[in-house]
């Protein structure tokens, strides 16, 4: 495991160097969504998606063949040859249109729904990963080194005053991990749950919440969100064994580029709870999507808090 590690530091540290992004895909994944939206791509208050939402496809074409070949098994190779790795990844990781299509739909959602609430704000093509999966897999010092020289350059040479954050993770690192390391940033991030003050009544009318560890136990969001389903008219089913702030489980998500087996085996468990309560699960961060999503069967729907407020589902 300890060559695993090694491996998968050098290849995300290669392909941020090549294009900013953790994994190796091309950067125009990240800015398909805004096809079609008006929105101006320059400005001081930007909605900074991370890439995130646009790389769940990738990312769970990556875990299906990490469990066909077992990170144990190819730790040495990955480590003595990330580079050919990268170069191998980009071919193989072509995942089905239908579910890129979806992640931008998902994004193309949230701008909508801020458009409605009359916010304003521009968007960035070649915006830089957060670098959230470096802190996360624990290489803090490669964290500090990609933040401070990629990210925060990125927002002060771009005049960059507001960052309305659209996921847990980024909206964690720009807000808690990085100001730890760096002090006061010098901007404003505001999740874009917070701007949103009004939504239409939603096509559903009882679902269960899949709630983000890190928006309900480190952010003070758990609220956030069940406060802008009930403005949708929406009921969310609880259980304090299955949906409470301290029982609730975990997608799975945080292990699945170490141990993909145990990640979706934990997947596989959170959906067969949740179904007890709906058939239809909320969730409000990628992470949570993809997980989720990839261990769910035909009875059961995920969908994405900004669907259901957006009528999309």
């Amino acid at each position: 495991m300890e060559d695993w590690l090694r491996g998968l530091r050098a290849i995300m540290i290669r392909s941020l160097n090549y294009n900013r992004l953790p994994i190796p895909v091309e950067r125009s994944i990240c800015s398909e969504w805004a096809n079609g939206v008006n929105v101006p791509e320059s400005g001081d208050t930007i909605l900074y998606t991370s890439c995130l939402y646009q790389l769940v496809p990738y990312i769970n074409s990556f875990t299906g063949l990490m469990e066909k070949a077992p990170p144990e098994s190819l730790g040495p190779l990955v480590s003595r040859f990330s580079g050919a790795v990268i170069t191998m990844a980009k071919v193989i990781l072509k995942p089905p249109r239908s579910e890129i299509n979806r992640v931008n739909g998902i994004v193309k959602a949230i701008a909508d729904l801020l458009i409605k609430n009359g916010v304003n704000f521009a968007f960035m093509r070649d915006e830089p990963y957060s670098g959230a999966l470096l802190y996360e897999l624990g290489f803090e010092d490669d964290f500090k080194d990609y933040f401070s020289s990629v990210v925060l350059s990125y927002f002060k040479s771009k005049g960059i005053k507001t960052v309305i954050t659209i996921d847990p993770h980024t909206h964690h690192i720009l807000t808690t991990v990085a100001p730890r390391f760096f002090g006061d940033l010098g901007i404003n991030v505001i999740n874009y749950m917070e701007l949103i003050k009004g939504v239409d009544k939603a096509r559903l009318s009882r679902v269960v919440i899949h709630d983000s560890c890190l928006y309900s136990r480190y952010l003070g969001m758990r609220e956030t969100y069940r406060k802008l389903l009930e403005k949708a008219g929406v009921e969310h089913v609880e259980d304090p064994y299955i949906t409470g702030i301290s029982t609730s489980m975990c997608c799975g998500g945080p292990v699945e580029s170490i141990k993909p087996s145990l990640s979706n085996k934990v997947a596989r468990s959170r959906v067969d709870s949740l179904s007890k309560l709906s058939n239809n699960i909320v969730v409000a961060c990628p992470i949570c999507y993809a997980n989720l999503s990839r261990n769910s069967n035909d009875k059961v729907k995920i969908l994405d808090l900004a669907e259901v407020l957006s009528g999309v589902q």
